[in-house]
């Protein structure tokens, strides 16, 4: 029968490690052509609504994903359906927010272990949603950190984000008054944003930082702007394809200079070895993601066996 796993069931059953491993992995397959990435694609729906889908394949594995969201008045809803490519059968009906916010940024997580400098031990986070606290997370996962720096617009939340974050992580995380206070002298910058505007001003960025860019998936929004863009000499996306359409911070950072995508290189390429990350200390690197399904079918894959293990979620009778 399907199983039905809910938000709190994923939450109880999905860690960042686990988040991590699993990406890191399916990054692994995606490079070698065993896994099989369908780009999102938007339904616009009246009054500013939208409908989103998104699918992957492990072909070895023998797992099918969809991942179908809304956006309606203000609000997201998400949902990954597993399949098995072997019997057909619908595996499981998995409620994705938390999962979602995980496997993003699990996804930085493993960009910042193959680009950030080995002992970057200081951070800088724009935004202070729940997308900003998974990607702290996945980052103090890979880095021993020291010290975070965090801003966003509203000052009451925070100063919230910083206190809870100290709690969760056991780190120093300092609220700050201005987006180039949290970004300058760190070794790692993290963008988690929904302006459609640059957050992060170029002279921020010191010599030697790694950036994950992971807010704005619309080619008309961006969080960094072409200056900041030139400046990095590494630059991987989740899916060129799916960039090309959507990442705004290059479609918008590469104009009159397209050439610049002939550079641009997959994560995925990264993490088996088949192309070089940073050269040296001084290189700015970035990660600019948009989130693809690979990472969902990999979140989902290790929910369903986590939950199967566990006796979490329950059995719905489909087609019976």
């Amino acid at each position: 029968m399907t199983l039905h796993i809910n938000e709190s069931e994923v939450k109880a059953l999905f860690t960042m490690p686990l988040a991590i491993e699993a990406v890191e992995a399916v990054s692994k397959r995606q490079a070698a052509g065993e896994v099989l990435v369908h780009p999102r694609r938007r339904f616009e729906l009246p009054e500013g609504a939208f409908f989103h889908h998104m699918a992957a394949a492990d072909l070895p594995g023998q797992f099918v994903a969809t991942k179908q969201y809304t956006y309606v008045g203000g609000k997201l809803k998400f949902l990954v359906c597993l399949f098995s490519t072997e019997s057909g059968e619908l595996l499981a009906l998995i409620e994705a927010d938390v999962l979602g916010q995980l496997r993003t940024g699990a996804a930085s997580g493993v960009a910042t272990k193959y680009l950030a400098q080995k002992d970057g031990s200081t951070a800088g986070i724009v935004g202070t949603g729940g997308q900003a606290k998974t990607q702290l997370e996945a980052i103090a996962a890979v880095r021993k950190l020291s010290a975070v720096k965090a801003y966003g617009r509203d000052v009451e939340r925070r100063e919230k984000f910083a206190q809870e974050m100290s709690q969760r992580l056991g780190i120093v995380v300092k609220a700050m008054d201005s987006a180039a206070e949290a970004t300058s002298d760190v070794a790692i910058i993290c963008t988690a944003t929904t302006a459609s505007q640059p957050v992060v001003p170029g002279d921020s960025v010191s010599a030697g930082a790694h950036i994950n860019a992971i807010g704005a998936n619309h080619m008309r929004k961006r969080e960094l702007d072409a200056a900041t863009v030139a400046k990095c000499s590494r630059i991987f996306v989740d899916n060129i394809e799916q960039s090309r359409q959507e990442a705004g911070d290059l479609v918008l950072g590469f104009a009159g200079h397209e050439q610049r995508w002939d550079t641009v290189r997959e994560l995925s390429s990264l993490v088996a070895g088949i192309c070089p990350g940073r050269a040296d200390p001084s290189q700015i690197t970035l990660f600019k993601s948009n989130g693809i399904a690979a990472w969902d079918l990999a979140a989902a894959v290790c929910v369903y066996k986590q939950a199967k293990e566990r006796k979490a979620g329950r059995e719905l009778p489909l087609w019976q």
